[in-house]
């Protein structure tokens, strides 16, 4: 059974920084995307980065492009996401989400398509 569980969140300063991290367990991720989402309060959940964890290619909502960076780490079955530069406006729970439709050319940005999503993990960006 597949399962993904973040950690790393918290309260920081605006222009500090955090790492997310996911844990992923349960099956071999070798042919799959991960991505972070995230959702703020009375809004909709949206895309932050993506990355295919055997290629290592990326992708960057505009929102965080030059700010957050994702990779993976194969010995310890994680993705991270490492924020800098936090704005206040970055506040918001954050989603590991998977997919494993391994043919996708490009890491998806769309919720469906990720097959497995973990409980999130809150950043409170304080101005």
């Amino acid at each position: 059974q597949v399962q993904l569980v973040e950690s790393g969140g918290g309260l920081v300063q605006a222009g500090g920084s955090l790492r997310l991290s996911c844990a992923a367990s349960g099956r071999s991720f070798s042919r799959y995307v991960m991505g972070w989402f995230r959702q703020a309060p009375g809004k909709e959940r949206e895309f932050v980065a993506a990355i295919r964890w055997s290629a290592g290619n990326t992708r960057y909502a505009d929102s965080v492009k030059g700010r957050f960076t994702i990779f993976r780490d194969s010995a310890k079955n994680t993705v991270n996401l490492q924020m800098f530069s936090l704005k206040p406006e970055d506040t918001a729970v954050y989603y590991c989400a998977a997919d494993s439709a391994y043919y996708r050319a490009t890491p998806g940005d769309m919720e469906y398509e990720y097959d497995y999503w973990g409980q999130g993990t809150q950043v409170t960006v304080s101005s």
